[in-house]
């Protein structure tokens, strides 16, 4: 863990939390922003930077733990359906530098709109773009 990670902190117990997940790999808790009723951030235990330096046996134990709390969410808490985000870097947003899963679980009448609608891409050429984009293996 780092010294002065704030999720670390979290992790240590540093710093309150609350906590809605925990097991051997994983930590879940409430974003303090309260941008989204539940809006929860999912982190492994292990300290990371992002998705391109996180150990896959974290990954995968961050995507499982997503999975069961969004069906908790969605099966006992009266949620209709979540966002799941990640974000990685600084171009894309990326504000704390641990890897982490944002879930805001929604509802039909929330009145949340996430999905971007930028349409000056709608001219991008999709042939141009699959090949610079496709990966060789």
């Amino acid at each position: 863990m780092e010294l002065d990670c704030i999720f670390c902190k979290i992790i240590r117990g540093e710093i309150p939390s609350y906590k809605i997940y925990e097991d051997d790999m994983v930590y879940a808790f409430l974003d303090i922003k309260r941008d989204a009723v539940g809006h929860t951030l999912v982190i492994p235990k292990k300290h990371c930077t992002n998705i391109f330096d996180c150990d896959a046996n974290y990954l995968s134990a961050v995507a499982l733990a997503v999975q069961k709390i969004s069906n908790h969410y969605v099966n006992n808490c009266g949620f209709t359906g979540v966002d799941v985000l990640n974000l990685n870097g600084v171009s894309a947003q990326q504000s704390v530098f641990h890897y982490h899963v944002h879930i805001i679980p929604r509802t039909d009448s929330d009145g949340i709109d996430i999905w971007p609608l930028k349409t000056e891409f709608d001219s991008l050429n999709m042939q141009e773009i699959c090949s610079r984009l496709k990966l060789r293996q």
